[in-house]
């Protein structure tokens, strides 16, 4: 396996990781990888489809079968504890393949992986603290002992999006692990790479079984492919709502579990007493941070009526100040789109915001001083109302709505006011307001006075629209384990059902 470093400079070919090494593709179809700021090709990976799909899932079958759904859970700590020595030894090179794919800062995905071990370390304490119950049950004059024990489903597959690859990838991966079921991986094929070399680090630099953890690139052929597949046991997934709502419409025909981490048009909520500047900060950090391609993206700015204007004021003061660049200069605060698609799509959507009776306050038009033709200024939309399109559909940008309310019962009614509920931002210094607004809003989490805040040990997820089960802390752990109850009888007597009086 090739420990060389990709460049811009030459195009490296990668294959597909199945049983713990790199095999070579059914097909011969290849898709290329591209750096999106420059345009520049520099890796291509296989279009797999059902045939590799098919050997990825045997793999992990076996894998599972001769030893991995018995492995003392001492063992999965240990494993999942090199993993994540693994991610802070090769962070910064795992980093940069993140931005080579997708065109997010460098110092972003490097700060991303220089933590992500911490979610294999969280993960791999829990396996210590996997218990059943006994059950008390009044049955057969207490003649009967009950307990119950959790138990890994088996074959999980999995499909990530391409805006956090790895940290997307292990919300998933690191509590399927600790649960004890094989894992196979179909990433966007917009960011591959990333994927296919954590993977190789891991199988060269821990003793996780070969098998347990497979990677299948590809486009949407793939990811039918893993969806269909009757060996697969549980889906999880990341990414659009009208994906996921496929998905769940497949697992529910084979009757097997779904995680899945959808869409959002998350609202920012200011209130007049809040602190202006954190506020305006906090919308920043909410829609333009990332290139606003993130899931829990503030893309509605609600705001005060009595504070409208002055927010407005130095929201676009601020947003006119971020430098956009080149994502592997540490100077840059805002990289481009990651992909042609994407950029028309976010382009569009300021047209239609526009042609709806929004105004352009800040942004729209395409700067003229960066090397590449996927980047978008970091826009602001005013005088939106709160059932136009560019309120209510995720653009996945950076394309901010600012929306008036007059008082607390209106800002809730349209922070709620949407197909959506994946996260929410509260600003307030009346902290009963505070806790009123938070316990109303139906958004998987609420984030008083900051936003985008996330912790391995807190569990997210969408109300709604946004998605079904959730990720983190011990509640993510549980997407990955069923629990089976077993009865003893103490007594040595069976009970005759035809004599309900012995």
């Amino acid at each position: 396996m090739s420990e060389n470093q990709p460049s811009l400079e030459t195009v490296t070919d990668y294959d597909l990781l199945i049983d713990g090494d790199h095999q070579a593709s059914a097909t011969d179809e290849r898709i290329a990888v591209s750096f999106p700021y420059t345009g520049e090709e520099w890796a291509t990976v296989p279009r797999g489809d059902h045939r590799d799909v098919d050997r990825a899932v045997e793999a992990a079958r076996r894998a599972y079968e001769n030893g991995w759904k018995e492995t003392l859970p001492s063992t999965r700590r240990d494993i999942l504890t090199g993993i994540a020595d693994v991610l802070d030894e090769h962070y910064e090179e795992l980093g940069r393949l993140e931005t080579l794919q997708n065109g997010k800062l460098l110092r972003e995905m490097e700060g991303q992986l220089e933590s992500l071990g911490e979610w294999y370390r969280y993960n791999a304490s829990l396996c210590d603290t996997l218990e059943g119950a006994v059950i008390p049950v009044e049955n057969k004059d207490g003649g009967m002992f009950n307990y119950t024990q959790r138990e890994p489903y088996g074959v999980v597959g999995a499909i990530t999006p391409w805006n956090s690859p790895l940290l997307l990838l292990s919300l998933k991966l690191a509590p399927a692990l600790a649960a004890g079921n094989a894992f196979v991986h179909k990433p966007s094929e917009h960011t591959p790479v990333s994927a296919l070399r954590f993977g190789e680090l891991v199988y060269e630099e821990t003793d996780l079984p070969e098998g347990v953890y497979n990677v299948v690139t590809g486009d949407g052929e793939a990811g039918k492919a893993v969806t269909d597949h009757d060996g697969v046991d549980k889906l999880t997934f990341t990414g659009s709502t009208a994906v996921g709502r496929q998905i769940g419409k497949k697992a529910g025909e084979r009757l097997i579990p779904a995680s899945l981490e959808l869409g959002g048009k998350s609202p920012n909520v200011v209130f007049p007493d809040a602190n202006l500047e954190n506020a305006v900060t906090g919308a920043i950090k909410g829609i333009f941070a990332a290139t606003g391609q993130t899931c829990v993206a503030g893309s509605r700015v609600l705001v005060a009526e009595e504070i409208y204007d002055e927010f407005v004021d130095r929201f676009v003061s601020r947003a006119a100040d971020i430098e956009l660049g080149d994502p592997l200069d540490p100077e840059t605060e805002m990289g481009p789109i990651a992909f042609p698609d994407q950029w028309e799509k976010v382009n569009e959507y300021v047209d239609i915001g526009t042609s709806e009776g929004a105004t352009l306050a800040y942004g729209g038009e395409e700067p003229g001083d960066t090397a590449g033709d996927l980047f978008v200024q970091p826009t602001i939309l005013t005088d939106v109302e709160n059932d136009m399109r560019v309120a209510q559909e995720e653009i996945f940008g950076p394309v901010a709505s600012v929306i008036a309310f007059a008082d607390e019962d209106e800002a809730i009614r349209l922070a709620n006011d949407t197909e959506y509920g994946l996260a929410a931002g509260v600003w307030t210094e009346d902290m009963r307001r505070a806790h009123r607004v938070a316990d109303r809003i139906e958004a998987g989490t609420v984030c008083v006075n900051e936003y985008r805040l996330m912790s391995y040990r807190s569990p997210i997820g969408g109300y709604k629209d946004s998605g079904l089960g959730r990720e983190q802390g011990k509640a993510g752990l549980e997407e990955y384990l069923q629990t089976k109850s077993v009865w003893m009888d103490l007594e040595g007597e069976v009970s005759d059902p035809f004599n309900m009086d012995t």
